[in-house]
């Protein structure tokens, strides 16, 4: 059953023939460990959105003129691995046909099978993990999928940058890349990391948001809240450096689970779709018109 279109654009703006960009619904929630609920997360971002303004002041664009299509939800909830091979086979179809793909949780596992169909498309690829979280376990709750796993199988696709972590494991050391890390205590206070983090990620950069990398002050609602997050204009400027110097091919947002009482956190999550669409294809814009 599709869900409702993203920004409730009219038709002339939401057709997959005219789209340039796709947003692929997960409504998967089958190995999160505490708080559920992220399966519910797309349909509240979807309805939340219709409630943005379309023009964004930042970039004076209306990056929903590019057409923004709302692909069917992928919800097979049998089992992490069979979903992980759902979304890989259709994020590779809709590169192959030239789509810029949005994924939208959904649990952080989703991302695993957009990263798989994206190293397909983009060899020279790496992943921007914004997150509370390391997700470095190699296994948990029996399964390499889990959400707690996600970047041990990342570890295996392509090169990845950490930034806002403040919760691991021990056992999760043995996986990380201390170099490549931007722990939370130490950028709290400054943005001086911002230049070396995206000078450690190649040209063409995948970047998977988990909302936990918010403080929960300014979204309460994720399955796993941890204090002492990031803000939201610290978010959008570390973005921002990304767009400015590499390519951004693709990316996700996940871990939403909505809360009646908690409406704002649908809406930023939303809303943060939107900016970084805007700044990608403003850019876009502008290298196409000088010809580059």
């Amino acid at each position: 059953m599709k869900m409702q279109d993203y920004g409730g654009l009219d038709a002339e703006y939401c057709s997959y023939n005219v789209a340039r960009i796709v947003i692929l619904p997960v409504a998967y929630d089958g190995t999160s460990s505490w708080i559920k609920g992220a399966d519910k997360g797309p349909q509240a971002l979807l309805d939340s959105s219709c409630n943005m303004e379309l023009y964004d002041v930042e970039t004076d664009s209306e990056v929903y003129k590019q057409g923004i299509y709302t692909d069917e939800p992928i919800t097979d909830a049998s089992s992490p691995e069979l979903m992980v091979e759902a979304v890989e086979q259709r994020v590779s179809e809709l590169l192959t046909e030239g789509k810029t793909v949005v994924l939208i949780g959904g649990e952080h596992s989703i991302s695993i099978g957009s990263i798989l169909a994206h190293k397909k498309h983009y060899s020279n690829i790496s992943t921007l993990q914004i997150d509370a979280h390391a997700d470095l376990r190699d296994t948990y709750q029996g399964s390499k999928c889990n959400h707690a796993c996600v970047m041990a199988r990342v570890k295996e696709i392509c090169p990845f940058v950490q930034v806002g972590i403040r919760s691991m494991d021990s056992s999760e050391k043995k996986n990380m890349d201390i170099n490549n890390v931007f722990f939370a205590k130490d950028i709290q206070d400054n943005d001086d990391w911002m230049d070396k983090a995206v000078s450690l990620l190649s040209d063409e950069v995948y970047i998977t948001i988990d909302v936990d990398a918010f403080d929960p002050s300014e979204l309460p609602a994720t399955g796993t809240p941890e204090p002492g997050g990031m803000n939201w204009w610290q978010v959008l400027k570390l973005l921002k450096k990304v767009n400015a110097k590499k390519n951004i091919v693709g990316f996700d947002v996940v871990e939403l689970c909505p809360n009646p009482h908690s409406q704002p956190s649908n809406f930023l999550a939303a809303k943060l779709v939107y900016k970084l669409l805007s700044y990608i294809f403003t850019k876009k814009d502008l290298l196409i018109s000088h010809n580059i």
